[in-house]
């Protein structure tokens, strides 16, 4: 559940980044991308480990569906 609340504000807080400036969001973007994978990358190995790396390779889909529809939305905008 902690989790799921944690990567709701991170993905809320690029789609903020990424709206207002689209250029930083994609910095921004790679060193959650890079945290989320290094944390896939320490579970264990096998079978179980695909399971524990599961919630790691959602939520990394989660933010970039999310910082990717901020800059969408920033560049159909007029200003």
């Amino acid at each position: 559940m902690a989790v799921v609340i944690v990567v709701g504000i991170v993905a809320f807080g690029l789609f903020a980044v990424g709206f207002v400036s689209p250029c930083r969001s994609r910095r921004t973007q790679g060193k959650v991308d890079s945290g989320l994978g290094s944390a896939a990358d320490t579970a264990v190995p096998g079978r179980v480990g695909t399971w524990l790396t599961k919630p790691f390779r959602d939520s990394r889909q989660a933010v970039d569906k999310s910082t990717r529809a901020s800059r969408k939305t920033r560049f159909k905008l007029p200003f």
